[in-house]
């Protein structure tokens, strides 16, 4: 290492000489020295410039294959190489210029360590000469790093002049008594640390310095201004401790340098900046737009504990170890599985397929249904997790409730173009003014809960020249599981009518906008009123449910209930009149009991503004006034009146539902046989397709 140093001083000491022998002054010396190094280096500084504008250039395109290939390390890092390499990019570009600054930082320390041999170029043995006296004189260590400059002060300090005039050296002596090492009052040759006083400057001002740098180069480094916060401030922590360091525990002159050094830097960024202005090759919009995509997937999921993480590790490898996975259902949470569950039930009873069950939701009940029967596979994986398996997945058929493919945060498979993607709805309305727009376009097949969809998705693909998707009219096993549900019920005539409020948990709700107004209504007025918030309303908002139920506490009629536990649907489907706004529980209600419902004319949910475009109007819109009653918002006084007016004509609705449901709802008491067919149809047709593949190519 030693002669590494010495020879990094050699080149470095000819430059300090030539600067000194012109100045005359070491300060302003190691100042001219530090202009000079940065105008040779000018044009590596041009290089790392531009090299940084590539890179930021084609940032937006990285950010996309990040979000493309969430989680999947191995393809973004194989694409990243792609668009550096294409791009000409260099990664390590931006380590040259900390490299050269630590080369001519050991080289300069060893020109100031060693004035004899680089500023003054004395004989080695005058050198040796002056060390050796020194030494006796002063006790000094002879294998101090310093010893020169100890020599140099000896020589100042005028207290051993005869004993180095008895050298007879006089041209030696009188070079070094030239040698003038302060500067501005403070000897540059001392060692803060150990001399102390007013040279405590120097680290103060090396560390200020760096914090001006790292401050520039945050703000208008084309590279460094798109860095994380982490890693902005991580790196300016790193260069002001370092800076503080160097600048107590090296020579001062060391100091001047790294001070004038991160000066002139921020000078030439501003230059660089200005003569190749990033903003002429870099689409800072297009930038912003791909980070905030890239965001959206890192912020999906939420805090877990060890041993989920450990689970879903678990089970995300198992998940890819099984080879030939015919089947594939995924459930967002233990609350879907009551939709696939007749398709499942079917599944089971009439073929030999594996199930293989996904969930987001680690304490799904599947867990405990899979226990009894070892043709369902669970995995539990995470929101984040999930993303890369998608990607990854490698099934021949996948079933789910989950609209969206492909338009956010999950994607139809890299790995195998062939998967049907089937979707199955979890709520019996239409498709076209709930679901965002596009919602469907990337599934294969769509097991529709009646014909009244087909018409909705039909005129969609029409509109937008889309290809047709398969659409079988499967029905909607949840209904006829309430309907199974409520037929075991105790249906005993009550004294007085039950009445539900159910709303939504959509922007103004009626829990949100008028209940109170209801509530006053229709209370003492022969009723039991129950009020029922939707779970993710009291989830999202318990200090509005809670502030609620303070206003009314101490209300003594003994008609009125507040109900927030949703372990179980009695008091839903024992109500004689459901009343909400948008809830899709209504018409599950009024299909299932056959009983009105009376709905508050809110602001509606509109996910696609579109909707009206088709020319189909939603059932969400079209069955309001044929299941029952609406009421405008500023006319909820007259509630008890319409409450009367439904109750009397029950028995108008019930016909009237009943016909309603057998036109809407297909295969009723049979969705899941209608399922289990279209979901074996779409796994044998894989494996046709697949021997037909096969037989082609042993032909060829």
């Amino acid at each position: 290492m030693n002669t590494l140093i010495s020879l990094l001083g050699a080149p470095l000491g000819h430059v300090m000489r030539w600067c000194y022998g012109l100045l005359g002054s070491y300060g302003p010396a190691i100042l001219l020295f530090t202009l000079i190094t940065k105008v040779i280096l000018l044009p590596v500084g041009i290089w790392v410039h531009k090299n940084s504008i590539k890179v930021v250039r084609i940032q937006p395109e990285l950010n996309r294959v990040k979000a493309k290939f969430f989680g999947d390390r191995d393809a973004i890092a194989e694409e990243q190489s792609r668009l550096y390499k294409r791009e000409g990019y260099h990664p390590l570009a931006s380590l040259i210029p900390l490299f050269i600054q630590i080369v001519l930082l050991m080289g300069l320390v060893q020109v100031i360590y060693h004035p004899f041999d680089h500023l003054l170029h004395l004989p080695a043995e005058t050198s040796q000469a002056l060390i050796d006296l020194t030494c006796r004189l002063t006790g000094a260590n002879p294998e101090s790093g310093s010893i020169q400059l100890r020599a140099v002060s000896a020589v100042h300090s005028g207290l051993y002049a005869a004993d180095f005039a008895a050298l007879n050296l006089p041209e030696a002596l009188r070079q070094v008594e030239a040698l003038r090492t302060s500067f501005l009052g403070i000897d540059l040759g001392a060692v803060p640390a150990s001399a102390g006083g007013v040279l405590w400057l120097m680290p103060l001002l090396a560390g200020c310095s760096a914090y001006l740098l790292c401050v520039a180069q945050n703000r208008s480094n084309v590279l460094q201004s798109e860095q994380g916060k982490l890693n902005k401030y991580g790196t300016m922590a790193l260069s002001v401790g370092i800076s503080l360091y160097l600048g107590a525990f090296v020579p001062a002159g060391v100091a001047v340098y790294w001070i004038a050094s991160n000066l002139l830097a921020i000078l030439q960024l501003h230059i660089l900046n200005h003569v190749i202005d990033p903003r002429k090759y870099v689409d800072y919009e297009a930038l912003e737009e791909s980070k905030r995509q890239l965001a959206q997937l890192q912020s999906v999921g939420g805090t877990r504990t060890k041993e989920e993480k450990a689970r879903e590790k678990a089970d995300y490898k198992r998940f890819f170890s099984i080879a030939n996975k015919h089947l594939v259902f995924y459930s967002e949470g233990s609350g879907f599985y009551k939709y696939f569950e007749k398709v499942i039930d079917e599944l089971l009873r009439r073929s030999n397929v594996v199930i293989h069950y996904i969930t987001s939701d680690p304490n799904d009940q599947i867990f405990e249904i899979a226990k009894t029967n070892e043709r369902i596979q669970p995995y539990y994986i995470g929101d984040k997790k999930l993303i890369t398996l998608f990607m990854k997945m490698d099934a021949d058929v996948v079933v789910m409730t989950m609209s969206d493919l492909e338009n956010y945060h999950y994607k139809r498979s890299y790995v195998r173009k062939d998967i049907t993607y089937i979707y199955m709805f979890h709520y019996p309305l239409s498709t076209h003014m709930v679901l965002h727009t596009g919602a469907l376009d990337h599934y294969d097949e769509i097991l529709c809960v009646g014909d009244f969809q087909f018409e909705e998705i039909r005129a969609r693909e029409k509109r937008d020249g889309l290809p047709e998707k398969k659409l079988v009219a499967c029905g909607y096993g949840q209904l006829e599981t309430l309907y199974d549900a409520y037929q075991r019920m105790d249906h005993t005539p009550r004294q007085k009518p039950q009445i539900l409020i159910a709303p939504s948990w959509q922007p103004d709700n009626i829990l949100d906008t008028c209940v109170d107004d209801m509530l006053n209504c229709i209370l003492g007025q022969g009723y039991q009123v129950i009020v029922r918030p939707h779970p993710e309303y009291k989830k999202r908002y318990r200090a509005r449910w809670d502030a609620l139920t303070a206003r009314w506490q101490d209300y003594k009629g003994g008609d009125l209930t507040f109900e927030g536990d949703f372990s179980g649907n009695e008091s839903i489907y024992g109500s004689d009149v459901v009343i909400t706004d948008w809830s899709g529980t209504a018409y599950e209600f009024a299909f299932v009991t056959l009983r009105p419902c009376v709905f508050i004319n809110t602001p509606p949910k509109i996910n696609n503004t579109d909707y009206d475009k088709l020319g189909v109007e939603p059932l969400e819109l079209s069955l309001r006034s044929r299941v029952g009653v609406s009421v405008d918002m500023d006319k909820v006084d007259t509630l008890n009146d319409t409450l009367r007016q439904v109750l009397g004509d029950r028995d108008r609705y019930q016909q009237e539902i009943l016909a309603l449901r057998e036109k809407y709802i297909a295969n009723f008491g049979a969705s899941g046989k209608a399922g289990y067919r279209a979901i074996m149809d779409a796994v044998k047709s894989y494996g046709s397709n697949k021997q037909k593949e096969q037989n082609n190519n042993e032909k060829e």
